[in-house]
């Protein structure tokens, strides 16, 4: 079973595809149809984007320096994360 990561034309190449592939994910490169100016809302995008901005509320991501607990912070607060996304969608019905 393999799992998705959108990324950007900056991991196009057998390198990251290899890199990728070691841990069980596939890449989904999202290009520019043609050459454009200015901003450009590309598809799938968004998800990366709100990733982000959700991170950016548990500010102690930004200030560990060991990699096993910065990933560690990292599940606690996705998970956490999407708890709440999850009891939102149970309070709706």
């Amino acid at each position: 079973m393999w799992s998705w990561a959108y990324v950007d034309q900056g991991y196009t190449g057998e390198a990251a595809a290899q890199a990728a592939a070691k841990h069980g994910i596939q890449l989904a490169v999202v290009k520019h149809t043609q050459a454009k100016r200015g901003f450009v809302l590309l598809p799938r995008r968004w998800v990366v984007e709100r990733s982000f901005a959700w991170a950016a509320r548990f500010p102690r991501l930004d200030y560990e320096r060991l990699s096993a607990s910065l990933a560690g912070y990292h599940y606690f607060a996705f998970a956490w994360l999407m708890l709440a996304q999850l009891f939102k969608l149970l309070n709706q019905s």
